[in-house]
């Protein structure tokens, strides 16, 4: 977030419409047909509701008012336009009064398999569909509110809960057959990715029941797939935790401090 970012979002102009250019637009048709097909019997049954419920045009970007119009109805979250980078004050502070950020410019077809900034497809395909969900928004809710008045070294740890849940999170399933999986995605980072959604579904990622303060000492890297998830018993989970001291569990994560990274860390220039 503090970064410089490659893309320049679009701004809206006066009647608050944004104008794609159709190369955008055909971005997002390409993503959004590959990506459905693909996270079907792999995400949980609350994205793909939410999913149903924003009925999300396919052959082109969608305004952001057409998603408000969803969310405010649902659970009275919001999203705004933002650069492509923003500050960690601005992206909790927008949270703690229920506005999710979408940058408001899609990846260019030379990056279409992975961008490492959040895109309007990540943001609005990703994460959106769960913000119609009540235990899903309130707890982004209370993450943002915590966020906005924490320390910046306790904002690190809060940024690792983030991951392994809103961005990487997994819910508990049962396996209907020999070969299902015991888990459904929940995670906004894993659904919007086609690599990561066949990733996560592959015998290579380690997959452990969620711990509060192991979730809050564990390292993580933006570039590389994540070599493991942490797997929540059911959405009331997110819901208790947004109902705990989660400032509590941090500190006591600090005084404990980093587990050992499962990556190895690249070496600076």
């Amino acid at each position: 977030m503090g970064k410089s970012s490659r893309y320049t979002a679009h701004t809206a102009d006066a009647a608050g419409l944004i104008h794609y250019s159709d190369t955008e637009h055909h971005t997002w048709q390409h993503l959004i047909h590959r990506q459905v097909p693909c996270i079907q019997g792999k995400a949980c049954k609350e994205y793909l509701h939410g999913l149903a419920t924003l009925n999300l045009p396919t052959d082109r970007i969608p305004q952001l008012a057409e998603i408000n119009v969803v969310l405010q109805d649902t659970t009275g979250w919001r999203v705004t336009p933002v650069p492509a980078l923003i500050s960690f004050d601005h992206f909790f502070q927008l949270l703690a009064h229920r506005a999710f950020p979408v940058a408001t410019f899609i990846r260019t077809p030379e990056d279409m398999d992975y961008l490492q900034e959040p895109d309007i497809f990540h943001e609005i395909f990703g994460h959106c569909p769960l913000l119609t969900n009540k235990d899903f928004a309130a707890f982004t809710h209370t993450y943002g509110r915590l966020g906005y008045h924490a320390t910046k070294e306790e904002r690190v740890y809060l940024a690792r809960l983030y991951w392994f849940t809103i961005e990487f999170g997994l819910l508990n399933w049962q396996p209907t057959s020999a070969t299902d999986r015991a888990y459904r995605v929940y995670g906004g980072g894993i659904l919007s990715s086609i690599g990561e959604t066949e990733y996560a579904w592959s015998s290579r990622p380690s997959i452990v029941p969620f711990d509060l303060l192991t979730v809050l000492r564990t390292p993580y890297r933006i570039d590389i797939m994540q070599p493991r998830y942490f797997l929540l018993d059911s959405f009331e989970t997110l819901l208790e935790l947004s109902q705990l001291d989660l400032l509590h569990w941090v500190r006591q994560a600090q005084q404990l401090g980093l587990l050992p990274a499962l990556f190895e860390t690249p070496v600076s220039a």
